[in-house]
């Protein structure tokens, strides 16, 4: 069985509207199978929407999936410019589709194998990241996430602490040079690194 965090997930299409609503304004995202959270939006990824903020200057989410954290912060951050990635070339078909649905116009969606395929540099970079390529690749990741910061720019990630909330903190503190928690609930971790 292909993982959401494959190219093309071999997963018979399940296409599915979900409603969302943040901060009075509501959303409507086409899901998928094959995708990651199909269902709804998962609860780390409404944690990391209301604490990844404010969002100023060019951003990118990493891993975005079908879109729900760029596109909710775009609808609340119109003057930032973001771009929004993931190696499921399916999340980022759904993606596409799910910027126009909710008519954002300084967001966009394309394929990329982390920060890969991405041109130019952020001032923000947000991430759900896909826990189960397993430590080596998420760290690779996030160096290059680094990488690909300006000065001060901010790498904010949602990780539960049952799959290694502590120990990113740590990577990231010594990557980073500094690492802060901005909020815990129901497991899950918000940390955030200033470059």
């Amino acid at each position: 069985m292909a993982h959401y965090y494959t190219e093309n997930p071999d997963a018979a299409h399940e296409i599915r509207t979900i409603a969302l609503e943040m901060d009075g304004t509501k959303f409507n995202f086409d899901t998928d199978a094959g995708v990651f959270s199909k269902q709804h939006v998962d609860p780390g990824s409404l944690l990391l929407i209301k604490c990844a903020r404010p969002c100023e200057g060019r951003v990118l989410d990493l891993g975005c999936g079908y879109g729900p954290i760029g596109i909710t912060l775009a609808k609340a951050y119109p003057d930032a410019d973001f771009l929004l990635c993931d190696v499921n070339r399916r999340a980022v078909e759904l993606a596409q589709g799910n910027i126009r649905k909710n008519n954002i116009k300084h967001a966009r969606a394309q394929y990329s194998d982390g920060c890969a395929n991405v041109e130019g540099s952020f001032d923000m970079i947000i991430s759900n990241p896909p826990i189960r390529i397993g430590k080596a690749a998420l760290q690779s990741m996030w160096r290059d996430c680094y990488d690909r910061l300006n000065d001060g720019g901010k790498f904010c990630i949602v990780i539960r602490k049952a799959q290694g909330a502590p120990s990113a903190k740590k990577y990231l503190e010594e990557l980073f040079g500094n690492c802060e928690t901005l909020d815990r609930e129901s497991g899950y971790h918000i940390l955030m690194s200033t470059r």
